[in-house]
């Protein structure tokens, strides 16, 4: 009710800012008041733009994209520039996140052998964050001069990205059997001060019908990781349930194949040349370093937009 009501209210406000402009134009007009152009063709940009951005929320029509979405990202081949990779990854869908006024945190990480990450799961909170989000699942391939080669030579590495809506209590349709879940405890490794290295704080649960294993150590009480644990894990088993109805749905409709591991979806060059190209929309930008502090917009909304047309046209 909440949403619809704030959805209802910005296009009032809208139709409001419409009707003043015209009014302000139209005066500006019949008394040739030439120093208005300017504020009324700003003012008429900014409510284009608003109306654009409107718009094309509404595309964000299905199940779960209202949703916050958890995210998680692993290294691909390359060592320590896959794990580089992966925490410029991070930076930039927690940039992208603040950009957007969407509360971010970084439910779990493990450290890569020398810099980076070698993996990591944060929480995107915000209306349609999995909606906006969910374009990003797939390999992204990462191609530039390594810091980290002493003859500064030209890498290619890789990345995998998950991204899952983030379950609700009222959820029904994820059932969790206790006896299914085997619970781990440890002590948390790398940072997190001298009560996470002498206590057992980080849980690791394994749901043994489908193999999934989630760690999380993350916290400073093993009640907060195993709780933290347990939502990544729900988020997990709600995405093979959506998988399993999408694999349903492509054999009545038929559907484009879905992003698998080595198969990329989007590629990030830094050399020989600037670009950032995704591979399902065709969308592509020269700004590869505004793209890596958190400017994927025009990437997110480019494959939204393709993914409609690709549905009609099915």
């Amino acid at each position: 009710m909440a949403g619809i009501r704030d959805d209802v209210d910005s296009w009032r406000d809208v139709e409001s800012g419409s009707e003043s402009l015209e009014e302000l134009a139209q005066m500006a007009i019949e008394e040739a008041d030439e120093s208005l152009t300017d504020t009324i063709r700003d003012d008429y940009d900014a409510l284009i733009d608003r109306v654009q951005k409107m718009e094309f929320a509404v595309q964000l029509s299905g199940e779960y994209d209202e949703r916050p979405a958890i995210i998680s990202l692993k290294q691909g081949a390359g060592g320590v520039e896959a794990q580089d990779w992966v925490q410029m990854l991070l930076r930039m869908y927690l940039r992208w996140s603040e950009s957007r006024g969407f509360k971010a945190a970084v439910l779990e990480s493990t450290p890569g052998d020398e810099t980076g990450l070698k993996s990591a799961t944060a929480q995107i909170d915000g209306r349609y964050a999995y909606g906006y989000l969910k374009s990003e699942r797939g390999v992204h391939r990462m191609v530039r001069l390594s810091p980290f080669d002493a003859d500064h030579m030209r890498h290619t590495t890789f990345a995998l990205v998950e991204v899952l809506p983030q379950p609700e209590d009222q959820d029904t349709s994820i059932d969790i059997n206790p006896d299914d879940l085997r619970i781990d405890t440890f002590r948390a490794g790398g940072h997190g001060g001298q009560n996470v290295q002498k206590n057992d704080t980080a849980v690791r649960i394994t749901h043994i019908p489908s193999n999934i294993v989630v760690s999380v150590q993350n916290e400073r009480s093993q009640l907060q990781n195993r709780a933290v644990a347990m939502r990544i894990l729900t988020a997990r088993l709600m995405d093979i349930q959506m998988q399993e109805a999408e694999a349903e749905r492509v054999k009545l409709k038929g559907a484009h194949v879905a992003p698998e591991w080595g198969r990329q979806v989007r590629s990030y060059v830094l050399h020989p040349y600037k670009m950032v190209k995704d591979h399902r929309s065709g969308y592509e930008t020269a700004d590869a370093e505004g793209v890596l502090e958190g400017g994927i917009d025009g990437l997110l909304e480019a494959f939204l937009l393709h993914s409609v047309g690709a549905v009609s046209d099915s």
